[in-house]
């Protein structure tokens, strides 16, 4: 297949949307941090430099730290704090605080009870976020808490008793959003509850995007969305990401078919695509999140049917004029897309291609196949004119973030299922597999 282009007259390569860059939440500007799952730029990639490529699961590592369950959760850093949720092996949901010089446990709390497996999912697939002053977290049991950096609950709070069990056939996988001082989460999920994790007292399931007080937990405002999605399409596991435009700030959603744009302050509906399921298939379940561009956004389908890179600035419901261009070669099923020094990164993780588009035109700079036929569910990261790709297998794939496709190492962990995203973060890597967490820090022998 090949990549279709949509020439719009509007669109100008040197237009002011072009110049448009992306505003950080508080939390992400502390430079070294790595303070959400997609990273301080909200898009998997940062400015570390002279980072490690080559390591070992026996040595060249500074730590590993066993953890008691597998996750896809992505650890999330701050400082020498690293935060991990983990299930253990009583089915409690923790999240855990590690001493990032050392990897010693600093502490550990139960925030939910009950996990469970699904597919690839379980309980603990949410990443948490932190803001520097507390950590927030989520698990699939709708347990969503806060803490201080001591270890101290600040609150917690059960959603399944306002919106009833999460009702996703994988079991729940977004994680939290902050955001100008305040917590966003998408609620996208099945009507009626029909998986028997998800069937309690409650008839009906609604979608929502719903934002947070980070301070007490309180629930600002929530916005139902709606769509005309059928069955498990109605379901999605994506992230949502601030888009800062000429118009202000706008909260971006994917799923059940649809992007939505959001206002901040009070959810209400900016614009809306619609046509990321266009054969309307009813299993159509979105997992990669949306990645914020200047001036674009670009979202995938289902199942690899469709990416589409669309134009940012809309109102209302949208149709093809919003498109810049789309294609269907490649496509993730998972991954989500990485946005690093100007180039866009796509990881189609079921065939092991990753490719490199100008993301203002869709030209294709170059494609190649990675080195090991492994299923790839982490999203790639990039890091000093690097991409780390991460394989269910516990293999780490680095290729170089130039403009030809070059395999720099290929480095086989194990410990597999391992599905959580490689962080790059005040100078080290970590790599959580399914069964430790690793610190890499770079020496002169390693960075070669």
């Amino acid at each position: 297949m090949h990549t279709t282009h949509f020439s719009l007259a509007s669109w100008r390569q040197g237009s002011g949307l072009l110049a448009i860059a992306l505003t950080l939440s508080a939390a992400s500007t502390q430079a070294g941090n790595w303070p959400q799952w997609r990273g301080p730029e909200l898009n998997g990639s940062c400015a570390e430099t002279n980072l490690p490529i080559r390591w070992s699961q026996t040595n060249g590592f500074a730590w590993k730290t066993p953890l008691p369950g597998k996750s896809g959760a992505t650890p999330v850093v701050w400082d020498n704090y690293v935060f991990v949720p983990s299930p253990d092996t009583e089915k409690n949901l923790k999240l855990f605080c590690i001493d990032l010089k050392t990897g010693k446990i600093l502490w550990q709390n139960i925030v939910g009870k009950g996990d469970r497996t699904s597919g690839k999912n379980n309980m603990a697939s949410p990443s948490a976020i932190t803001d520097g002053k507390r950590v927030y977290t989520l698990f699939g049991t709708s347990d969503f808490a806060a803490y201080d950096f001591s270890g101290k609950e600040v609150w917690h709070r059960r959603l399944s008793d306002d919106y009833g069990a999460f009702a996703l056939m994988f079991l729940y996988g977004s994680s939290p959003l902050l955001c100008d001082g305040k917590l966003y989460l998408e609620l996208i999920q099945h009507n009626p509850p029909q998986y028997p994790h998800a069937v309690d007292s409650k008839p009906e399931r609604h979608s929502y995007v719903i934002c947070f007080d980070p301070e007490t937990g309180k629930t600002l405002w929530q916005k139902e969305r709606n769509t005309g999605a059928l069955d498990e399409s109605m379901e999605a596991y994506t992230t949502p990401v601030p888009y800062n435009g000429p118009k202000g700030k706008e909260i971006i959603v994917v799923g059940a078919d649809w992007v939505t744009s959001h206002r901040p302050d009070n959810g209400e509906e900016i614009w809306r695509y619609p046509n990321l399921n266009p054969k309307k298939r009813k299993d159509g379940r979105i997992v990669p999140s949306p990645l914020v561009m200047p001036g674009l956004i670009a979202v995938c389908g289902s199942k690899h049917e469709l990416m589409v890179v669309l134009k940012a600035d809309a109102s209302g419901v949208t149709d093809e004029s919003q498109v810049v261009w789309k294609t269907k070669e490649a496509v993730p099923d998972v991954c989500a897309p990485l946005y690093y020094q100007g180039k866009m990164f796509v990881l189609d993780g079921d065939k092991q291609i990753l490719t490199c588009y100008n993301p203002r035109t869709g030209q294709k700079i170059w494609q190649g196949r990675l080195s090991v036929s492994e299923i790839f569910s982490a999203s790639p990261t990039g890091a000093d004119g690097k991409i780390y790709c991460f394989s269910e297998d516990g293999t780490v794939v680095i290729a170089s973030a130039g403009d030809h496709f070059e395999i720099l190492n290929t480095i086989p962990m194990g410990e597999g299922p391992s599905a959580s995203s490689i962080v790059a973060a005040n100078g080290v890597i970590l790599v959580r597999t399914g069964e430790n967490l690793y610190c890499v820090q770079p020496t002169a022998e390693n960075r070669k």
